[in-house]
Parts: C-alpha cells; sequence; structure tokens
C-alpha cells in the first residue's frame, strides 16, 4: 500500500492512527498543502483525487479518497484487531461520535476554509483562531455530552482504543493548535491522554512525520 498526505492534515493523522492499530504499513508521499501553492492542487494530483485533498490510499491499482471510506475499507479487508464494535446499535453510535467530529467540525476548520476567511473576509490569525474556537469547542462538548451517559471505561466505547479515538485523537490535537479550553472535556482529554500512552497514537502524531516542520 501506498498514501500520499500531510502531516498536519487531521485525515491523513486518522489514517495513520487506524494503520498503526492494524499493524499495517504504507510507503508515504508528502503533499505539502501550502508549499507552491498548494501541492494538492497539481494535475498529477487531481488526477488521483479530483477533490484536491488528502490522503489518498493506494492498494493494488485502486486509489481510495476521503478518510472515512478508507477507514471503513481497513476495517472490512483487515478485519483484526476490529476498530467497531459487534453489536449493530453500538457500532451505530461510535459511527455517529465520528460523524459528529468528521461532519460536523474538521469541515468549519479544514485549510480551504480558513483561507477564505483569511482571502474573503480579511481575518488575522486572531479572527481565524476565535472562528476555529468556536466551532471546535462546541463540537468537541457535544462529543463530551455523547459519551456522558457511557461507563467509564479507559477509552471512549470501551477498554480498548478503536474508531472513535482514530477520530478524537487528531481532533484534540487541532484544539491544542488553535488554542480551544479542554478544561471542561474530563472525558475526551483523559482518553486522548490514555491514547497518547500507546505506540500506534505516537508513532502517528504529526511531530513525528517525515514531512513535519515546526
Amino acid at each position: 500500500m501506498e498514501y500520499w498526505g500531510y502531516f498536519r492534515s487531521s485525515s491523513s493523522y486518522r489514517l495513520r492512527i487506524a494503520l498503526g492499530l492494524k499493524g499495517l504499513t504504507a510507503d508515504f508521499h508528502p503533499v505539502h498543502l501550502v508549499k507552491d501553492g498548494g501541492q494538492q492542487k497539481t494535475d498529477a494530483y487531481r488526477a488521483m483525487n479530483p477533490q484536491a485533498l488528502v490522503p489518498v490510499l493506494k492498494t493494488g491499482d485502486d486509489l481510495l479518497t476521503q478518510s472515512p471510506a478508507i477507514l471503513e475499507w481497513l476495517e472490512e479487508v483487515y478485519p483484526d484487531p476490529p476498530l467497531l464494535p459487534r453489536g449493530a446499535v453500538e457500532r451505530a453510535q461510535v459511527r455517529a461520535f465520528c460523524a459528529a467530529i468528521a461532519c460536523e467540525i474538521h469541515p468549519l476548520q479544514n485549510l480551504r476554509v480558513l483561507s477564505y476567511l483569511r482571502e474573503t473576509y480579511g481575518q488575522d490569525q486572531a479572527g481565524v483562531e476565535a472562528w476555529c474556537q468556536r466551532w471546535i469547542g462546541e463540537g468537541l462538548a457535544a462529543c463530551e455530552a455523547l459519551l456522558a451517559g457511557r461507563p467509564a471505561t479507559r477509552f471512549a466505547f470501551g477498554d480498548a482504543p478503536g474508531m472513535a479515538e482514530v477520530y478524537l485523537v487528531p481532533q484534540m490535537f487541532s484544539a491544542a493548535r488553535f488554542k480551544v479550553e479542554t478544561g471542561a472535556l474530563p472525558r475526551l482529554t483523559a482518553i486522548a491522554a490514555a491514547c497518547a500512552e500507546l505506540p500506534a497514537f505516537a508513532d502517528a502524531h504529526p511531530a513525528r512525520q517525515p514531512d513535519a516542520e515546526g
């Protein structure tokens, strides 16, 4: 397998974690989302992914895009260890938790959106951070509430990390990057801390990637 990504991309971060949890490796091709006007915008990259987004995963002759679809493919093709629980209801609950991040939080902090805020509405860094703090903070508060009635397990849906953590940890990284106040998120904070102790998460951290920047 091969994949194209960017060290700070939440979607690429998800894929790295999932590969690590599954014990899989994939050859990495960096795609700098800012340098050269955005390397994801080149004709060569758009030929792989017309959306000009990362990551792209190549398996055999097939190219897979959109991290939720890639992660579901990994779960189907490499089912052990599982990232989703067995029960249909709990699987739906995990997927809802993941969607709260992937569909409701992440798009509003996407590089394209933040660039638009700067270029079209003249927002400076403080304005961009205020935007991110509003939407990331609100979204993570909802995720905290989704777990509030669940048993006090080490991870979101049990005693082993799974798909929920694959989505949560990159989002918590983004929260720290944009200076989001997380003091009212004790469950999410504890889960992220537990994940940081595991090699699959530690090795996937943006700072440990070959294309990482200061």
